[in-house]
């Protein structure tokens, strides 16, 4: 099943809708949207994020490895030159990029490539936010309304280097390819497929539509199974 959507079919309408609700309620979503349940396509396990309170985000993932346990083995110019050229990468030119990086060392997050430079940076080239297994810091200074999840914190930025710009990486067990479509927010990622995109909308209408007679009827005075019943009943005739 392929995962790459034509960036066209992100609008700003459909933006609008699809960082309307958090994560969970787009994996759930999806279920309605691609007519199956599945236990693939979404990160695992906890991540820091910079804004916790920060509305979700969407944009086209731009994927890159990293290292920073390792001193540098490469001539600076090298080093230097193959940042710019991640950094041309990620610049979507009116289409929402997300960076995702992988951090290849035996100990991820050694140091800390993502702080208020880079999220600045990247913030400013039109990049949404950033998926890493990798370290973050400079809490109170990174940039606002800029999405960081990271796997870890660090106070040193170590031997930082971009190795690969382009190839599939994984972050917390979500396999993330150069070009796929990811929701993002505090919860983790998840990677809409191209067969889901159209009936998202729709998907996430029967969602909060599911979730709202259940919702209701817990908060009634004397709330009891009967009331449950009911409203389940309600729910399952949503489609």
């Amino acid at each position: 099943m392929s995962t790459k959507i034509d960036p066209a079919l992100l609008t700003p309408d459909l933006i609008e809708v699809l960082t309307s609700v958090d994560t969970p309620t787009i994996c759930n979503a999806l279920e309605i949207a691609t007519g199956t349940r599945t236990n693939k396509g979404f990160t695992r396990g906890a991540f820091y994020a910079a804004h916790p309170d920060m509305k979700p985000v969407v944009g086209f993932a731009r994927t890159a490895t990293l290292r920073t346990a390792h001193p540098y083995t490469e001539p600076l110019d090298t080093i230097k030159a193959r940042r710019i050229a991640w950094y041309e990468h990620l610049e979507g030119k009116g289409i929402p990029t997300f960076c995702v990086m992988q951090d290849i060392d035996d100990e991820p997050g050694l140091g800390a490539f993502w702080g208020e430079v880079h999220s600045n940076v990247l913030k400013g080239l039109g990049v949404t936010g950033v998926l890493t297994n990798g370290a973050m810091r400079d809490f109170g200074m990174l940039a606002e309304g800029f999405q960081i999840l990271a796997g870890t914190i660090s106070p040193s930025h170590g031997f930082a280097q971009i190795v690969t710009i382009g190839e599939p990486v994984e972050i917390h067990g979500l396999t993330i390819e150069d070009g796929d479509l990811i929701h993002a927010d505090r919860h983790g990622a998840v990677v809409i497929p191209a067969d889901g995109l159209a009936a998202l909308p729709h998907g996430i209408e029967v969602i909060t539509a599911k979730e709202r007679p259940l919702i209701e009827a817990s908060k009634l005075p004397g709330f009891s199974t009967e009331d449950l019943k009911r409203a389940m009943a309600e729910a399952d005739d949503i489609h």
